[in-house]
């Protein structure tokens, strides 16, 4: 099929003809069920996995019906709004939305907090087409008068669970409710339970309803594994995969964790950085720079990035961390195998992790592959092949003395470890930071991939004097408390 498959779904010529030049030339399923009914102005409820090409089955009649409607863009009154649940969503889908825009003659206009709202009120004053916006920024903005919604022709919900999640639905609620009702309205999902469909009910005129490669399908090319592994041999076994060819994701449970992790796996010669909710928005967009350009090949990130971002050949997602529960476990792992590629999804496993583990993936409905393994097992590099970049393969490196300075002390490390390992997940769960409460915080928004492609520059430096340390410290003990 070539983008000829798009123009007989009434995609406009020139859309197509961008979508093309991106080397996209077949539709995804829920692109192929959704297209006809919304290029025709039908309200649409779209449920389909992340990764699916959501994204792109609703800026395609989007920019289509904004440019055959023939209205004008006005000061404070944007004629279509995407509300998105996190602010690196929001910034993902202005970038897929840039050259669809560009070539429609439109203009958009990222609006979340975190940032000084001053860029965002001059965008504003000017007018916009499309705002692609956080629900909790959004807000503040029309209660400084700075932006009205009675002008909006189009407005779409992207991973509208996500936002019930985040405890966004007051908000979205009233921001929908201040978009004229005659206006086309579509909402995307992954999965549709109660309070997704309280707001279907209340703001979707009759839709049309599809679901294409829903969150509870199993996807035939994402592998799942299971490495029953002791607290010693967590950390070395973590290195060994991430230090495989590849792009991975490493999740973990609580900030102060991915943080750590992050530094340890830097320190054993793996690139990596890190996405969590203490970073501010220049550190976050500086950490996804250098992952999507592949200086860091590992990212190690909380599940303020298991939703809607989206890097190409991630071929390994690593659970370092097992998820609270089967939702988490599905958007995590959906970092990986995207759009019909391959990948793999690890889950570490300890002692105390068993049970949980087990009804995880059943509700998740997967069977993994299990194994009892050390930093030593083959099955690492069945799962993760290719020279790994430190000495030694699949052999943990000896202790190395450092060059100066005091002596570091292992049973130190060790200690601060199982502290981090307790402590840090009780301050995960307390008040989230300004910039990720939803609404009633001052910033207004939460914060928030395959292994075939080429493998990644990095640096090939033995582990040293940081590494031996990284090797010895201790993950922590048990699940943690949220």
């Amino acid at each position: 099929m070539t983008s000829s498959a798009f123009r007989a779904l009434g995609v406009p010529t020139h859309l197509a003809a961008v979508l093309e030049a991106r080397g996209i030339t077949t539709p995804t399923p829920i692109q192929a069920a959704t297209l006809p009914d919304s290029m025709s102005g039908r309200d649409v409820l779209g449920r389909g996995r992340t990764g699916s090409g959501k994204t792109y089955a609703f800026l395609l009649p989007m920019v289509a019906r904004l440019t055959e409607s023939g209205t004008k863009r006005a000061p404070k009154r944007p004629r279509a709004l995407i509300l998105a649940p996190t602010r690196e969503l929001a910034t993902q889908i202005d970038e897929a939305l840039a050259p669809l825009a560009e070539a429609a003659g439109l203009t958009s206009r990222t609006i979340f907090g975190g940032v000084n709202q001053r860029p965002q009120v001059a965008a504003l004053t000017r007018g916009v087409d499309v705002l692609v916006a956080c629900p909790g920024r959004l807000e503040d903005l029309i209660a400084q008068g700075f932006v009205t919604l009675n002008a909006i022709e189009i407005t779409i919900l992207d991973e509208a669970d996500h936002m019930a999640d985040l405890g966004f639905l007051p908000s979205v609620r009233r921001l929908l409710g201040a978009t004229p009702q005659t206006g086309q309205r579509m909402l995307f999902s992954a999965t549709l339970d109660k309070a997704v469909d309280t707001l279907v009910k209340q703001f979707l005129h009759q839709p049309k309803v599809h679901e294409a490669d829903s969150a509870e399908s199993p996807v035939p090319t994402l592998h799942h594994h299971v490495l029953h592994v002791s607290n010693d041999a967590h950390l070395p076994v973590l290195v060994n995969l991430a230090a495989a060819p590849g792009r991975s994701v490493v999740f973990t449970r609580t900030k102060h964790r991915a943080k750590k992790l992050a530094k340890q796996l830097n320190a054993a010669g793996v690139p990596a950085v890190e996405l969590q909710g203490n970073m501010s928005q220049g550190q976050r967009e500086r950490s996804m720079a250098a992952f999507h350009a592949g200086t860091a090949q590992t990212l190690v990130a909380t599940d303020v990035a298991a939703r809607g971002i989206h890097v190409d050949d991630v071929g390994l997602v690593i659970h370092a961390d097992p998820p609270v529960e089967h939702k988490a476990y599905t958007h995590r792992s959906g970092r990986t195998a995207r759009a019909g590629a391959e990948g793999t999804v690890v889950t570490l496993m300890l002692d105390a992790q068993r049970s949980d583990v087990r009804d995880l993936t059943r509700k998740a409905g997967v069977k993994p592959t299990i194994t009892r393994a050390d930093e030593r097992h083959p099955v690492l590099v069945e799962i993760a092949p290719g020279e790994r970049t430190f000495p030694g393969g699949l052999v943990k490196p000896e202790p190395q003395q450092p060059t100066g300075g005091r002596r570091r002390n292992p049973a130190g490390d060790r200690s601060r470890g199982a502290e981090q390992g307790r402590g840090a997940n009780r301050t995960e769960g307390r008040a989230q930071s300004r910039s990720e409460r939803p609404r009633g915080a001052a910033q207004g928004d939460a914060p928030s991939g395959r292994r075939q492609g080429q493998p990644r520059s990095r640096s090939a430096q033995p582990v040293g004097t940081g590494g031996a340390a990284a090797f010895s410290a201790s993950t922590g003990r048990g699940r943690g408390r949220r």
